[in-house]
């Protein structure tokens, strides 16, 4: 029998609270494809909960490993859900209150001991020098809050910290402090970042699993839609000027208007797409913190029906130079 081509890609993994469980379920599908090696991960806020999840599991047992280790970190994220954010699973009344709450009254004025109980989620369920040992190139991005810049770290500088400052929302949470320097949820700057898979030398197919709506159709009038959609383009902009500067790279590589020597300081990415943010564009803002166990087992499952149709419909453009994203035409053409 002929030996079955394997497929290496890297991800890059939006934030988007709770609604991270939806990429939990595109891992665990992804994770059944023998033939399929993810080496290299970029990610965001539930992004990077992922992220390392994954793995310090395929560290520790390969893709079951990875597998086990999603669902745990999942699970625990869940257990400490009345405590892990303000809301926990709240009703949309509730929501509203505490979000008016948080308009008058910072993490430093409500939570002055900065109680964080993801913090005991992710250190309970990851050991970080497995994820260290594990051969995945991994990318967490953060904002810092001085600069305003994004802040990539590493495989080799992750720990519960730099977990803990790619989810922190500064509405939420107080900064994380990493090495004199405050930190807040990357998605302002990256979500995810993209620029590291360029230059890690990271496989240049590129699967990005979006879980916010980069377009929504009508004109948004009530103000928790109106908020809603102001989220959405703010999380999504940093991703779209990236996505952008690729499109436009790539445009000049396929039109041959780069010649050598230029050529060899430009990487082609192809660029593929899970579109959660789809998927998902029915849920309201606040069921990004409802955590209960029954809801982020649901998004699991979209998740992996989501994986599932990207296998079997696009999965056959990894290798090439096509995908199921026209970056030309989503992201230049007018």
């Amino acid at each position: 029998m002929a030996k079955q081509k394997r497929r290496t890609i890297s991800l890059a993994l939006q934030g988007g609270g709770a609604h991270g469980a939806y990429t939990w379920g595109v891992l665990d599908r992804l994770a059944e494809e023998s033939d399929l090696d993810i080496a290299a991960i970029s990610a965001t806020s539930a992004g990077a909960i992922n992220a390392v999840a994954w793995a310090a599991g395929m560290a520790e047992n390969g893709t079951d490993g990875a597998k086990a280790k999603l669902e745990a970190m999942w699970h625990e994220v869940s257990r400490a859900s009345p405590r892990a954010t303000p809301f926990g699973a709240l009703s949309a009344m509730a929501f509203a209150y505490a979000s008016a709450l948080q308009s008058i009254a910072s993490p430093y004025d409500l939570n002055p001991f900065n109680l964080n109980p993801l913090r005991q989620a992710v250190e309970s369920q990851i050991d970080f020098e497995a994820v260290h040992a594990s051969g995945v190139l991994l990318f967490l991005s953060a904002t810092n809050v001085e600069s305003g810049r994004v802040r990539v770290f590493g495989r080799d500088e992750i720990t519960a910290d730099a977990v803990l400052a790619s989810a922190c929302l500064p509405q939420t949470f107080q900064a994380v402090e990493i090495d004199g320097q405050a930190f807040w949820d990357g998605g302002f700057m990256g979500n995810p970042s993209l620029f590291p898979l360029i230059y890690s030398g990271a496989p240049r197919d590129v699967l990005l699993v979006i879980l916010n709506p980069l377009a929504r159709p009508g004109i948004p009038k009530r103000a928790g839609e109106i908020q809603e959609r102001m989220n959405e383009i703010s999380f999504n902009a940093s991703l779209i000027g990236e996505l952008r500067a690729i499109a436009f790279v790539q445009h000049l590589i396929d039109d041959g208007m780069l010649k050598e020597p230029i050529m060899k300081k430009y990487r082609r990415l192809n660029v593929h797409a899970i579109r959660g943010g789809q998927d998902l564009i029915k849920l309201d803002l606040s069921t990004k913190y409802d955590t209960s166990w029954k809801f982020l087992t649901s998004l699991r499952d979209m998740g992996r029906a989501a994986a599932e149709n990207w296998l079997v419909n696009d999965a056959h453009h990894v290798g090439t130079t096509t995908s199921n994203m026209d970056m030309r035409k989503e992201f230049l053409d007018p």
